[in-house]
């Protein structure tokens, strides 16, 4: 809404000040100053009022360290990181953009199925929550959307390098052109990018074209049934991954933090094109929803690192691990996500591989077996006799590494 405000000072009275509103980096510093202060100061009132509310931990009695301790700490505080969120990209972000507007509908969307699951946990005292079924449904419907949008979308499109040959004329002829020269007309496209190789771009059509050339106007089926896998896969991840103080939230800023790298250098020109990316117009908006992102994230961590004042529950943990796979997608470096949400990929990993030996050495063997003390695997290592702070500071450790080394893929392949 500033945006909008200041760009209409700035055209008819030349207001001073006003030009600042039209750079990426002012709009996303102010969005994540804001978010950061909502979530700190607001954020102790949300707690307080929760409380008052007894929306309570109710915990289940696992033989694990300091668990009796967290009984009663107020969940659901997801509510902070979803409000410190959204009114500074309310307020600093171009709204009319499609990513944006898609990003916000798949913050409100998640938030709802969590807020709904913490509900009927807290107030209609099942512990079950939402049915998985239909958990799973509303991730699916989410995919549909998300996919549909980015492939149906007039604005959502990408802009390729003219051919090399083609290039060298051009600077033949002015070497100090615009970059915006080199590369064609605006274009729908199903491509993506593949980390570590080397002609690294993969369209999705592939898939459909090899069996008869006349079915690629069918790439949508496949467009939306990958952002489906995408979005469930990465938001149970973030669930799974919600297991002890901090952990969640301090992980997600760092994926998110790295997101917002991809983003702004994707949805710039001159950066696409020296380092040989692929360029998304209008793309880089998304920077400041990131930065609103990782300021409320980092605002919840002063009350959720050890000893949590409070917890995020379903309405954060699903939020979060959707949000994360919508940028994801929107930037194209959804192949990227086993890496750098490798640890949402190790927590889930280590549920189906605990579930799956324990049900076949009991149909074999007659007796369940485990493969790690406890899954999630973060459970595991607090078996193990590790104290909670520190295995949610080595997965941050653990999680810096893989943002660099995603970072690193603009380069190498």
């Amino acid at each position: 809404m500033l945006y909008y405000l200041f760009e209409y000072l700035k055209q008819h009275f030349d207001f001073p000040g006003s030009s600042l509103f039209g750079f990426i980096t002012f709009r996303a510093a102010m969005a994540i100053i804001l978010s950061l202060l909502i979530s700190t100061i607001y954020g102790k009132r949300i707690i307080r009022f929760l409380q008052k509310q007894q929306v309570g931990e109710t915990i289940r009695d696992l033989g694990l360290e300091g668990q009796v301790e967290k009984a009663g700490t107020p969940t659901m505080g997801g509510i902070i990181i979803i409000i410190a969120t959204l009114i500074p990209v309310i307020l600093f972000a171009k709204i009319d953009n499609i990513y944006i507007i898609l990003l916000v509908v798949t913050t409100l969307w998640m938030g709802t199925i969590g807020f709904i699951d913490d509900y009927i946990k807290k107030f209609k005292k099942d512990k079950e929550g939402l049915k998985g079924k239909f958990k799973v449904l509303g991730q699916v419907g989410l995919g549909i959307i998300v996919g549909a949008t980015l492939y149906f979308n007039e604005n959502v499109t990408i802009k390729e390098k003219l051919p090399i040959a083609q290039q060298k004329e051009i600077l033949a002829e002015n070497p100090n052109v615009e970059a915006s020269k080199l590369f064609k007309a605006e274009e729908k496209s199903t491509k993506t990018t593949i980390p570590f190789v080397k002609k690294n771009e993969f369209d999705y059509a592939h898939l459909v074209t090899w069996i008869d050339p006349g079915l690629e106007k069918y790439a949508w089926i496949i467009f939306i049934l990958v952002s489906i896998f995408i979005i469930t896969a990465v938001s149970n991840g973030a669930n799974l991954t919600d297991g002890i103080d901090g952990l969640a939230a301090g992980t997600s800023a760092i994926i998110v933090l790295t997101l917002g790298i991809f983003a702004w250098v994707s949805g710039n020109i001159i950066f696409s094109e020296y380092l040989n990316i692929m360029y998304i117009p209008r793309v880089e908006e998304i920077t400041i929803y990131i930065a609103a992102f990782v300021g409320a994230l980092i605002g919840f961590l002063w009350y959720n690192t050890y000893p949590a004042q409070v917890f995020m529950g379903d309405t954060g943990s699903l939020t979060i691990g959707g949000i994360i796979a919508v940028i994801a997608i929107a930037v194209r470096k959804e192949w990227l996500i086993p890496v750098l949400c490798g640890i949402f990929l190790a927590e889930n990993l280590s549920v189906v591989m605990q579930v799956s030996w324990f049900k076949y050495t009991k149909r074999k063997y007659g007796e369940g077996r485990r493969i790690f003390k406890m899954s999630p695997l973060h459970h595991h290592y607090q078996k193990s006799g590790y104290h909670e702070s520190k295995i949610a500071t080595r997965f941050w450790i653990v999680g810096i590494l893989l943002a660099i080394l995603s970072i690193v893929t603009l380069k190498i392949r």
